[in-house]
């Protein structure tokens, strides 16, 4: 893997740092401290926290496209890959007992603060909702939108409720009700 750019770098560490401590309670000096880089380096690479969390937006944006384009490469069918969905809150439990999920908790702030970016990390999040719309269409099911908007607002509910509660315990059987729906839920002839 090649070296990153010092502006790569920085996105990676505010990235890091918008998820665990937040947007609003992160500092540029927290950034620059974090990749180990001086104030002025630093503003010869972004101007404003803002143009930082376009950046990060960015990159979260780039990620979840990418994740969601191996989980349709790698499972054969769409409830495999809704499986796989479900399933990254256990592969991520560590940071999620910690820290809730990334784009929840990301949405969640910039809606609070009405920030003008929150449209952009509400893409985000959208990315996942038509990704899975389009695997519940891809199983016949005339309601697929539905079903997707039902599933991702059961994943955030345990996200957040297992940041809040610290209980992997309560997590995991979350997960496997998931898990149980899902497999319950019938198939009908693809749309």
């Amino acid at each position: 893997m090649p070296d990153l750019s010092t502006r790569e770098m920085i996105v990676q560490r505010a990235d890091a740092l918008f998820y665990e401590a937040g947007y609003e309670a992160t500092s540029f000096a927290d950034i620059a401290a974090a990749v180990g880089i001086s104030r002025g380096n630093f503003y010869h690479h972004f101007k404003t926290k803002d143009d930082i969390l376009a950046a990060v937006i960015s990159l979260r944006h780039r990620r979840t496209e990418a994740m969601l384009a191996r989980w349709e490469a790698e499972a054969e069918t769409p409830k495999a890959r809704i499986f796989g969905f479900a399933r990254l809150l256990i592969l991520n439990r560590a940071k999620i007992l910690a820290h809730g999920c990334p784009v929840g908790t990301l949405c969640t702030e910039l809606a609070k603060l009405d920030h003008a970016s929150r449209p952009e990390a509400a893409a985000i999040m959208a990315l996942f909702r038509d990704w899975l719309a389009r695997q519940f269409c891809a199983m016949g099911r005339d309601d697929a939108d539905r079903l997707a908007l039902y599933l991702l607002n059961w994943s955030q509910g345990t996200a957040v409720l297992a940041a809040t509660f610290r209980d992997e315990a309560d997590l995991r059987a979350e997960v496997d009700r998931i898990e149980d729906w899902l497999a319950a839920l019938p198939e009908t002839e693809p749309i």
